[in-house]
């Protein structure tokens, strides 16, 4: 085993998280990360063919090329199956019948998001990428990051029953210091 492959399953329990994050299910998370993981192999040389590139050398530079993997063959997979429309319109969701105190779970919410946006918010917030990476990795302008992610966190506060500036982190104490 040599030193990529060594990589390749040193971030494959990331590449799963990740993957559990866009399908909501585990089944289809597994086989999303086994078609990444064999489209690495089989393409390796393209990895390398990339030094000093923000792809980086190492670790840090493969998972970015990873995630691209992923997200390629997710959005492959999605067109052919005609699930959803790669778009940034939010689906006609009816709000949650729920008794005052529940909330949605976490995962039923993300499951709520349009694809772009839900890949979007978990690339920066789960993944901790910056909005420029986000933008190389899923082959748009950072502006568009920008704009997806605040949809879908105003969705969230939404479909979770909370909104900005509410619950125990904030603090009517606390001035704005300009």
């Amino acid at each position: 085993m040599d030193a990529f492959e060594q990589q390749l399953i040193r971030l494959a329990p990331r590449l799963r998280r990740h993957a559990r994050g866009l399908t909501g299910d585990g089944a289809l998370a597994d086989d999303l990360v086994q078609d990444t993981l064999e489209r690495a192999l089989r393409f390796r040389w393209r990895f390398h063919l990339r030094p000093g590139t923000w792809w980086g050398d190492g670790a840090d530079g493969l998972f970015p090329w990873l995630l691209t993997i992923m997200h390629r063959l997710r959005l492959n997979t999605l067109r052919r199956k005609d699930l959803v429309a790669y778009t940034d319109t939010p689906p006609e969701v009816a709000a949650p019948e729920t008794e005052p105190g529940l909330r949605l779970d976490l995962e039923q919410a993300l499951a709520q998001l349009p694809e772009a946006q839900r890949a979007v918010l978990l690339m920066v917030s789960l993944e901790q990428l910056s909005y420029a990476e986000t933008a190389r990795v899923l082959g748009i302008p950072p502006g568009t990051v920008m704009s997806r992610l605040s949809r879908a966190r105003e969705r969230m506060r939404a479909l979770l029953g909370t909104a900005p500036g509410t619950g125990a982190a904030s603090d009517t104490s606390l001035q704005r210091v300009k």
